[in-house]
C-alpha cells in the first residue's frame, strides 16, 4: 500500500518503501542507535544490523484514516538511556516524515530488539 496525497494538480503516491527509508535514515542518525533490526528476527538472523537498502525489513508502516502508524525496530548502544534514545527516535521520525514527505505520523512505536556494546 502507498500513501496517497491529493493536490490541485493530481495525486501523489508515496510507497511504503520510501517511508521506511526515511524512517530508517532518521532513526539511525540518533545518538545511541547502533542500527536497525529486522522485525522478523528468527527468519532474518537475530544478530544482523540492517543496512540502508534493507531498512524496510525493520520498519512497519500502517495506513490510518488521517496519517500513518509506524513501528521502528532498533538496536541501541550499551550505556545509553534507552527511554531517552527512543523518545528522540520518535521525535526525529515524526519530524522527518512531516517535512520530507508531508505525511503525518499518528504514532511512532519504537521496539528495542537488542543492546550492543560499542567497540573501540
Amino acid at each position: 500500500m502507498a500513501v496517497k496525497i491529493k493536490t490541485q494538480f493530481g495525486t501523489i503516491d508515496i510507497d511504503n518503501e520510501v517511508i521506511a527509508t526515511v524512517v530508517g535514515g532518521a532513526a539511525t542518525e540518533i545518538f545511541g542507535i547502533v542500527g536497525m533490526a529486522s522485525k522478523n528476527q528468527i527468519r532474518d538472523n537475530v544478530n544482523e544490523i540492517l543496512r540502508r537498502d534493507n531498512y524496510s525489513r525493520g520498519v512497519v508502516v500502517r495506513q490510518e484514516d488521517n496519517g500513518v502508524a509506524i513501528d521502528v525496530y532498533i538496536i541501541v548502544g550499551y550505556g545509553t538511556k534507552i527511554s531517552e534514545v527512543c523518545r528522540n527516535v520518535q521525535e526525529k521520525v515524526k519530524y522527518n516524515l512531516e517535512t520530507m514527505l508531508g505525511v503525518s505520523a499518528n504514532s511512532v512505536n519504537v521496539l528495542v530488539q537488542g543492546v550492543r556494546v560499542l567497540g573501540d
